[in-house]
């Protein structure tokens, strides 16, 4: 083992001593650094994160995601303590609305048009929202509510998706995630052509002409659960780059080419071992949402909790 690794294991070993010494939960979100998925209690997709981080005893939540990962932990967890590694990990399209514009947007729609907010949203925004959605269950939430027209924010993309998959009218806020949106056609084409009978995933955070490629489309959840079933042994995958540590070790038997090597989300690569260290030493970074919004957001999501799943 070289002296690198040594110490990548020494950290990890350190980190997992600590998460036990603070009664803590370690969540890792499919996105994260390969090194920090292998010592996590719990990995998935965001919002699952916080839901299963809810329902432990741990009286620390350290979330190894982006800034509205940890928010939605402190809006289902208001009596826990929640701690963020590293206070750059935020998210451009959660970035892209704010709550003063989505009041404007609102103003402008009336009352009688909902507002579908993806989770992928600050407390705020979700706050001034009717009902939230993950890209799991969008298409049930859109298809549960009352009148003929949505709003979807803040990612026009997943909007787009759902709007084939719906007899509503779907407009939406023009936000988009950066890492997916950026994949080109021509890259998706390339590789199929390199890679004739691969299958080819992906996420619904990327652009129609992209999702038009591909074999299925589904959220980060879904394409776990998907590699497992189906009997193609290779797969192209267009989503970030992490999500490639959990396919491989649960599909060892099948092989998995990420679509390009430009889908990594820089926001979710920025923690390290060390940021999570050093949080779980001085137990800093902690994100909290003031009461009023809290309740309001948690409006939000548990009127999403309570569709019927598809």
């Amino acid at each position: 083992m070289s002296l690198i690794a040594e110490k990548t294991v020494d950290l990890q070993q350190e980190i997992r001593r600590l998460v036990k010494e603070r009664n803590a939960v370690m969540l890792a979100h499919n996105y994260q650094r390969d090194e920090i998925q292998q010592i996590a209690d719990i990995g998935g997709d965001s919002l699952a994160l916080s839901m299963e981080a809810a329902r432990t005893d741990a009286e620390v939540i350290l979330f190894c995601g982006v800034h509205f990962m940890a928010e939605s932990a402190a809006i289902l967890s208001p009596l826990k303590t929640v701690l963020l590694p590293n206070m750059e990990a935020g998210c451009p399209m959660a970035d892209m609305i704010t709550p003063e514009k989505l009041r404007e947007k609102k103003k402008e729609l009336g009352p009688d048009i909902p507002v579908v907010t993806y989770v992928n949203s600050s407390a705020e925004v979700k706050a001034e929202s009717d009902i939230c959605c993950t890209s799991a269950n969008a298409v049930a939430v859109v298809n549960s509510l009352p009148g003929d027209s949505v709003f979807m924010t803040p990612d026009m993309n997943l909007a787009k998706y759902v709007a084939r998959h719906t007899k509503k009218k779907v407009d939406w806020w023009n936000g988009f995630c950066p890492t997916h949106h950026r994949l080109k056609p021509e890259t998706v084409l390339e590789m199929k052509e390199t890679h004739p009978g691969a299958v080819v995933v992906a996420h619904p955070e990327c652009a129609p002409d992209i999702l038009d490629l591909a074999d299925h489309v589904c959220s980060t959840s879904g394409m776990y659960a998907y590699a497992k079933k189906e009997n193609a042994k290779k797969f192209i995958i267009a989503t970030e780059a992490g999500i490639l540590y959990r396919l491989r070790k649960e599909n060892p038997d099948k092989e998995f080419i990420l679509v390009s090597t430009d889908m990594l989300c820089p926001n979710m690569k920025v923690t390290s071992l060390e940021d999570i260290h050093e949080a779980l030493v001085e137990m800093k970074h902690v994100i909290t949402v003031p009461e009023d919004i809290r309740l309001r957001a948690r409006r939000a999501l548990d009127r999403m909790l309570a569709v019927p799943r598809d």
